[in-house]
């Protein structure tokens, strides 16, 4: 589903690569996970993937679309959903949704109906028409998931989707991943939640500096790292203990 060859990204007035020669393969179906420090590159290499920074060098295609070629129809395939809340505060969740959902060109009738079932599901119905800045963290993640797969992405880039999030809501978000997954979109995910990841993927890659140091399933790597029990001792034994603060 996706192919990733030798990209780079540097950024302007920096001395280094925030993604440096980065080769990768993800399947059709899978739920992968990239993992890494703060400033490894995860968001930039999503970022590249959805079409929202130009790479250095190098290439990727999803679906066989290269980026270079096919960016109009390659950005039809796949969803985003971000770190940061891309909702409008002042309008309600349903407003929020209604807006979004009409940029993919979905008709009317049938966005209010997948709207209705998404809120349903994420045990939002009753709040449908309150306005997101009365939110809570989590219920704001969950509309914000919905904002990123109402056009039923083929590919569905994660950013931190359960950050800052009650244990319910995280629930409820994962569990809601977990049915996309089923019915045919490929995930690609960030976190820090080693043990959500530990769970959730089918796959995982370990970036660092920009570069993938390891890759592999989860209980794999976990057998063979001397003395780990969990991907949190893998990510630590590879990552260091050193912290990784940065502005």
């Amino acid at each position: 589903m996706i192919q990733i060859n030798n990209l780079s990204k540097k950024y302007k007035n920096t001395d280094y690569y925030s993604v440096k020669d980065l080769n990768l393969t993800i399947s059709e179906g899978e739920i992968f996970g990239l993992l890494g420090p703060n400033g490894a590159g995860k968001t930039t290499l999503i970022s590249m993937l959805s079409s929202l920074l130009r790479p250095t060098a190098g290439s990727f295609s999803i679906a066989n679309l290269n980026y270079s070629e096919n960016q109009k129809e390659l950005k039809q395939l796949i969803g985003t959903v971000p770190q940061e809340y891309a909702l409008y505060p002042s309008l309600t969740a349903l407003e929020n949704l209604m807006y979004f959902g009409s940029m993919y060109g979905i008709k009317k009738p049938a966005l209010k109906n997948d709207i209705t079932s998404h809120l349903e599901t994420l045990g939002l119905s009753k709040f449908a028409n309150q306005k997101i800045k009365t939110f809570s963290g989590g219920m704001k993640r969950r509309i914000n998931l919905i904002a990123g797969i109402l056009h039923k992405p083929k590919v569905l880039f994660l950013d931190e989707p359960t950050v800052g999030v009650d244990v319910q809501s995280r629930n409820a978000i994962i569990d809601h991943l977990k049915e996309l997954n089923k019915n045919g979109t490929t995930i690609i995910y960030t976190s820090h939640h080693m043990n959500e990841a530990e769970e959730f993927c089918t796959r995982v890659a370990i970036i660092d500096h920009g570069s993938i140091v390891v890759k592999g399933e989860p209980k794999k790597l976990i057998n063979e790292q001397q003395g780990a029990q969990h991907l949190e001792d893998v990510f630590l034994a590879i990552t260091g203990k050193a912290l990784r603060d940065y502005a």
